[in-house]
């Protein structure tokens, strides 16, 4: 082989320049022997250039298939490994464009997966359907295909929607391979030109092996996956099972310190000082009516009773924003609702607050009730049996001093009776007094003097518990001998009369006392304490008469009877009119204001008229002597 030729090859000189040296020697005039020798150099010489150049692309093929089988071994990101292997089909191939695509199980087609070289997104975003197009055909036949030019091949099922991606990428010749794994196809890995060319069976086989990387790389990938997902899986199985553990012993521990508690004589307080303790936060217990026992709840919204309603359905913790509700229930009836609210949402701790709770509500209950029979069956005997031996012994023994001023009040009302009968009870236990219920009223012994108070808040009281008016009379009860029980029965009879004048009144809901129904309570208050009346209403003038020697009560009945004028009062007296225009104002000093007004009006001269009638004898604030 010439040394020209050698020279050649040794440059990598291209195809073209082989011709050369027999231009060079024609042009030199070299016999035709020596140009025929030259020519069979030339041809020799290009058989070697090609079988180097073969060699060298298939070192190249090599280092890559190495490249990605590196890449497999190290596999951190599938994403990463499978952009390699399409890129390296890409440059290995001389390609304009390659891709892959994969099967997706769920709509039973294959979707662009990775792309290189690709420009338009309608392409990058194209699905295919099983046999459908030339990918679409590989996918479904486990086959490789490829075509010089795509449009004119009538091998492949065109579909509109895919011809119109291809063309705006401007792919004419492609190349396809399978994705296998085992028998099953799990996408197509695809070279292709923007000209038309032919695929040879080495760039077959190549593709087909990268393909056999990017299969193998897809599988290692969700294996791993799988594993790292099985590891999470059991790791957090682990700490959710720890955690499970913990929050049981915690509860556990608590539960044994508000049972301890209890055992102790411990109250809801002390229950409600072990929850806040072990959660933080604040938390407030509140009993069948809403109402705080422990804790400051503020202002509740609707929301947060519809949430304990649903917690004592479901046996179980609600959340209701950023506050936990347990609530219990007895016979479908609510028991005790806690409200907290915390950062540590166990609700395992605060459950069982609440059935500790519920058990301390209910045995106070219990003991409530117990109690209230005893208390109720003595003041049964006080109304009804007075008179019997041991009265005065039975209420010591419930620490009452029945020789102490009491008031009797009877509170009528309509309906739930045991919430009634309930709130009378502890009322009487609160106030070291005595309840008892009688049909549609619970009657009260309560120590004190302000029969008007007591009957006001008693309605008040009650009609918030029962959300329906409840009407109060009340009387004091008169002790005649400290040694002997007080007479109930008389003040049990006024305090219901004034009960029942309220409610004729249309006072339903309100409370008072036979006194401050002013000329009213003549009518219903026992013994008719018609010097009472009259001391009340009339007892400064009558005193300042009493002491001053005046007239001054005389001249208030002439003032009523000549309809209120000061001229005509003057005649009837035969004074003069300043005079009773002096009297009137030192009447109205002693009155006070609104003396005139038509009530306290009609009340002055009834007072008058007893007055003048002699039933005054009686009257704490008139003194002795008769009119």
């Amino acid at each position: 082989m010439s040394t020209q030729f050698l020279e050649l090859l040794a440059r990598e000189a291209s195809a073209v320049e082989f011709e050369g040296p027999i231009i060079q020697a024609r042009a030199a005039g070299a016999d035709p022997a020596a140009i025929e020798e030259l020519e069979q150099a030339k041809v020799e010489a290009l058989k070697v250039r090609d079988l180097l150049k073969r060699r060298a692309r298939r070192e190249a093929e090599l280092s890559a298939l190495y490249d990605t089988a590196g890449d497999l071994a190290a596999l951190r990101d599938l994403d990463a490994v499978l952009e390699a292997i399409v890129h390296r089909a890409r440059q290995l191939l001389a390609t304009d464009v390659a891709y892959m695509t994969l099967h997706d199980p769920e709509r039973g087609d294959t979707y662009m997966r990775v792309t290189d070289g690709s420009i338009s997104a309608k392409f990058r975003a194209l699905r295919l359907a099983m046999g459908h197009g030339l990918g679409g055909l590989v996918a479904q036949t486990a086959t490789p295909y490829s075509t010089a030019d795509y449009f004119a091949d009538a091998r492949f099922r065109h579909r509109e929607h895919i011809d119109v991606a291809v063309k705006e990428e401007g792919l004419v010749a492609i190349l396809g391979v399978p994705l296998r794994l085992g028998q099953r196809v799990i996408g197509v890995l695809m070279a292709a030109n923007r000209s038309a060319r032919p695929f040879h069976q080495e760039e077959v086989s190549l593709l087909a092996s990268l393909a056999a990387h990017a299969a193998v790389a897809i599988d290692n990938a969700r294996l791993l996956q799988e594993t790292r997902n099985a590891l999470e899986e059991l790791s957090h199985a682990h700490r959710t099972a720890r955690e499970h553990g913990e929050a049981v012993e915690r509860a556990a521990l608590a539960h044994d310190r508000m049972t301890s508690l209890v055992l102790r004589g411990g109250g809801i307080e002390d229950v409600a000082a072990v929850v806040t303790d072990v959660l933080g936060g604040s938390l407030a217990v509140l009993d069948d009516l809403g109402r705080a026992i422990s804790g400051d709840v503020g202002e509740l919204d609707a929301g947060v009773f519809e949430a304990a309603q649903a917690s004592r359905a479901l046996g179980r913790t609600v959340r209701k924003g950023d506050l936990l509700i347990a609530s219990v229930d007895v016979g479908g009836e609510p028991l005790c609702t806690l409200i907290l609210r915390s950062d540590d949402a166990d609700e395992r701790i605060l459950e069982r607050a609440a059935l500790v709770c519920a058990l301390l509500l209910l045995f106070r209950r219990s003991v409530a009730e117990a109690e209230g029979r005893v208390r109720g069956e003595l003041l049964d005997d006080l109304i009804v049996r007075p008179g019997s031996p041991g009265l005065a012994d039975r209420a010591r023994r419930l620490g009452m001093d029945l020789g102490a001023p009491h008031v009797v009040v009877v509170v009528k009302y309509s309906g739930q009776r045991e919430r009634a009968a309930f709130w009378a009870s502890s009322q009487a236990t609160v106030r070291h007094g005595l309840a008892a219920g009688r049909g549609d009223e619970v009657v009260l012994l309560l120590p004190g003097t302000d029969a008007g108070g007591v009957a006001r808040r008693a309605a008040a009281e009650l009609t918030s518990s029962l959300h329906s008016p409840a009407t109060a009379g009340a009387s004091c009860v008169g002790v005649q001998d400290m040694r002997e029980p007080p007479d109930v029965a008389d003040a049990y009879q006024e305090a219901r009369r004034c009960a029942e004048a309220l409610i004729a009144l249309g006072r339903a809901g309100d409370g008072a006392s036979a006194a401050e129904l002013g000329f009213v309570g003549l009518l219903v208050g026992d013994g008719r304490d018609v010097g009472g009346f009259v001391g009340r209403v009339l007892g400064a003038v009558i005193d300042y008469d009493a002491r001053r020697g005046t007239a001054l009560a005389g001249t208030l009945t002439a003032y009523f009877g000549t309809g209120g004028s000061p001229s005509r009062t003057a005649e009837t007296l035969h004074i003069h009119v300043n005079t009773v225009t002096q009297r009137l104002d030192r009447i109205g000093r002693l009155l006070g204001e609104g003396w005139q007004e038509p009530e306290r009006a009609l009340e002055i001269q009834l007072a008058l008229r007893l007055h003048r009638l002699g039933h005054t004898s009686d009257a704490k604030t008139v003194g002795p002597g008769t009119i």
